[in-house]
């Protein structure tokens, strides 16, 4: 298996050449895309001496913040910015373009002692264990779709990310677009009030909470599931089948979004079409401000965005993302053009 390190609380990741002025790019933001941007940035700081790539995996929220504020020179982020956000920062100076890099999926992982395979989760079943009216594993609602497994009668301990969080709001728009309750009740947003729950931050802490707790349960980035051996499972999707998170059925989510793409890259591919799409995946950005004031620093993100959208993209499904549609990086490359 092939291993990945990301800190608990940030990334940073360096490329420098021994005899070069390192043209320093500082960004910071989501954790779901941390472990191929980790990768991505390593691998291009070696291939373009003299550039220093330092990521800090804050949160979405902290992406969001730090290019508004210009703290940073690019952030990333799994939840599109609205209107507002994208208003306030053209207050500040700072227009921002979204840049979709890959697409991943959000798992639903558990730790049950004496169960190992594969749970189904249907919609009604998610959406009641995070608003709590779903107490216990063998609950009528879970234990339906899971004959012959021995679900224990034990209390679902709920986890869930205590910071603005991308990943958070790909799965409060899930729950907002399967549950009514849930919508009325909670919303989807990147930072939510919790019915029920335990907190940690980023997907590292809340993989860490579960690997911790028994008979818990957590929303984490397919990688931090798979790369920590704790179980995940199947979600129903609009179709009626039940689908793991996988390169193929998150491309299948995004093959409907791609063919109707909007400008300006802001889209939900939850709960998508499809037979065997995944119904919990996302994109997830970079927020790119359109005037970048130093003109060498700009040229190296232009073509730092260029690398990730062609070679960058082959090494994303041996870290379980899924590679952007084509149609949606020749869109993109258009507007690299507009970053001056």
């Amino acid at each position: 298996m092939r291993t990945v390190s990301w800190a608990l609380t940030g990334l940073l990741v360096v490329g420098t050449a021994p005899f070069a002025a390192a043209q320093k790019i500082n960004a910071c933001g989501a954790s779901f895309p941390a472990p191929i941007y980790q990768k991505w940035f390593l691998e291009y700081g070696k291939a373009h001496q003299g550039v220093q790539i330092n990521y800090e995996a804050n949160g979405s929220g902290g992406g969001k913040k730090g290019v508004t504020d210009g703290t940073v020179d690019f952030g990333a982020s799994d939840m599109p910015m609205t209107d507002k956000e994208l208003a306030d920062a053209a207050a500040k100076g700072r227009k921002l373009l979204h840049f979709p890099t890959v697409m991943g999926a959000v798992v639903p992982s558990y730790n049950i002692p004496g169960v190992t395979q594969d749970l189904k989760f249907s919609p009604e079943a998610l959406a009641g264990i995070y608003l709590g009216t779903i107490k216990k594993w063998n609950d009528p609602v879970i234990a339906k779709d899971n004959a012959g497994v021995k679900l224990p009668a034990e209390d679902i301990v709920v986890v869930h990310r205590t910071d603005g969080s991308g990943t958070t709001f790909v799965w409060t728009d899930y729950l907002s677009k399967v549950s009514p309750e849930w919508k009325s009740k909670v919303g989807a947003n990147s930072a939510v009030s919790w019915p029920v729950g335990l907190g940690g931050p980023q997907n590292a802490g809340v993989m860490g909470l579960v690997k911790q707790q028994p008979n818990s349960i957590g929303y984490v980035e397919l990688l931090y599931a798979s790369q920590n051996k704790v179980p995940y499972g199947m979600v129903k999707n609009s179709a009626g089948k039940f689908i793991k998170g996988s390169v193929d059925s998150v491309t299948e989510a995004a093959a409907g979004a791609a063919k109707d793409m909007p400008k300006d890259f802001r889209v939900s591919i939850t709960n998508a079409p499809g037979a065997n799409s995944y119904p919990i995946s996302s994109f997830t950005w970079l927020l790119v401000p359109e005037k970048i004031s130093d003109p060498a620093k700009a040229k190296e993100i232009k073509a730092m965005i260029r690398w990730v959208l062609t070679d960058g993209q082959k090494e994303c499904p041996a870290l379980d993302y899924a590679p952007l549609p084509k149609n949606v990086v020749s869109m993109e490359m258009k507007q690299i053009d507009a970053v001056q």
